[in-house]
């Protein structure tokens, strides 16, 4: 083979040598990710999002939430102290853009659902200091008032599908009547929770005769750390 003094006195041939070096730890890394389904662990529970929970989601990224709100549980003894079982990379898996986020102006939001009830999270986001009066969250009141726009449901979750998430041609073609049940505390919702398990059902925002964007904010955030049962989870050793 080449002497070291040849390969360091050719620079055409150290460039050579060294692409050839760098595809082959290329292939070595990248092949093996195409011999299987997924890189994320696959973990018992995870589901789509309800049509209304989808909706509500939509709301939280229009509204910025996660420039104040973080989504990940970190694997510290004081933050699952705090907040619960630290975050799983498979509850974000339906996630696009996934909502982890940085920073804690307020506080982590990956386990609030079922935390409170659909009152507390109607009057929080309609005016923060009226539940905790230290907050400096803005007021979000104008979600009580305003109809939520859900004429294009369907076409929302077939772009999701296009993406990875595996929303069924069932799903899909009753996006608009589940939506609407869900928020509705006089409808069947039996086909909904067969479809959607553990969906929170019924008036989120103490109005039941509208159909408005904080029921769709509230839905969305009931769900959020409910999907995973963490007693099937087996836990690793947390760093102290």
């Amino acid at each position: 083979m080449f002497s070291h003094s040849k390969i360091e006195q050719n620079v055409i041939l150290m460039l050579v040598l060294i692409l050839i070096t760098v595809s082959i730890g290329g292939l070595v890394e990248i092949v093996p990710l195409y011999t299987v389904e997924s890189t994320i662990e696959r973990v018992e529970g995870v589901r789509p999002y309800t049509p209304l929970e989808l909706r509500g989601r939509d709301i939280y990224i229009r509204e910025g939430c996660y420039l104040c709100h973080s989504q990940q549980v970190r694997p510290f003894r004081d933050e699952v102290e705090r907040y619960g079982h630290y975050s799983l990379a498979a509850e974000s898996m339906y996630d696009h853009p996934f909502q982890w986020g940085s920073k804690r102006t307020g506080p982590d939001l990956a386990r609030v659902g079922g935390k409170y009830s659909n009152e507390w999270h109607a009057a929080h986001m309609a005016d923060p200091r009226s539940v905790v009066p230290e907050s400096i969250m803005p007021a979000y009141g104008f979600m009580l008032d305003r109809p939520l726009e859900a004429a294009d449901i369907a076409e929302r979750l077939e772009t999701n599908r296009a993406v990875g998430v595996p929303y069924s041609d069932e799903m899909i073609e009753n996006a608009a009547a589940d939506l609407e049940a869900q928020a509705d505390p006089e409808a069947d919702t039996d086909d909904l929770l067969a479809r959607y398990p553990k969906a929170a059902v019924g008036d989120f925002d103490g109005n039941p005769a509208l159909l408005s964007e904080m029921d769709a904010m509230v839905a969305y955030m009931q769900i959020l750390g409910r999907m995973v049962d963490f007693t099937d989870v087996k836990p690793e050793d947390l760093r102290q």
